[in-house]
């Protein structure tokens, strides 16, 4: 077995036990850890991307903002370039909901392209995810607003992976929203 393989069943491994008791706001309740399983499967099978450590970084994008996990635990345990991978996609949780989601439109373009990745992945799962079935409580306006919002951010992403791109601005035009 490849060291890589190796690599990526560990990281899956570490992201379903710190994900574990999670669930996603889906009506089903499904699993949160099918969430980052799903952006590594966007970022591999959908956009070609090999580098292992965005596919490690996919894999555990959310760790350090929805869990117990510190950016120092995942450089011990991923290297020094998943973490700062990570911590580029991490909203800070200290801001409110509406700081965080500006910082995220303002910081996209700033971003490493292996973070840029991620976010592109990111949105797309997420989209596709809103598509599929709205969160509980959650109304067509406020998804309608997650759209527009989504699509602030992923013009700061523009020139990444004009594949993703290209998936995403369908997502958008469906919508009736131009990116």
């Amino acid at each position: 077995m490849s060291s890589d393989t190796v690599l990526l069943v560990e990281t899956v491994n570490f992201a379903a036990e710190k994900h574990r008791s999670q669930r996603r706001k889906d009506p089903e309740g499904t699993p949160y850890i099918n969430h980052p399983i799903g952006v590594a499967r966007i970022l591999s099978h959908e956009g070609g991307v090999s580098d292992i450590e965005v596919l490690q970084a996919a894999l555990l994008h959310d760790t350090v903002e929805d869990t117990d996990t510190s950016l120092e635990e995942l450089e011990a345990k991923f290297g020094p370039v998943v973490a700062r991978i990570v911590q580029e996609v991490t909203d800070d949780k200290s801001l409110n909901k509406q700081e965080r989601k500006r910082q995220q439109v303002e910081h996209a373009p700033h971003c490493s392209r292996q973070a840029k990745l991620v976010k592109l992945a990111d949105k797309l799962y997420n989209l596709r995810d809103l598509n599929r079935s709205t969160p509980a409580g959650w109304t067509a306006e406020r998804v309608q607003e997650y759209f527009v919002w989504a699509r602030e951010v992923v013009r700061g992403l523009k020139g990444t992976h004009s594949a993703l791109e290209a998936k995403l601005e369908e997502l958008f035009r469906q919508r009736g929203i131009q990116l």
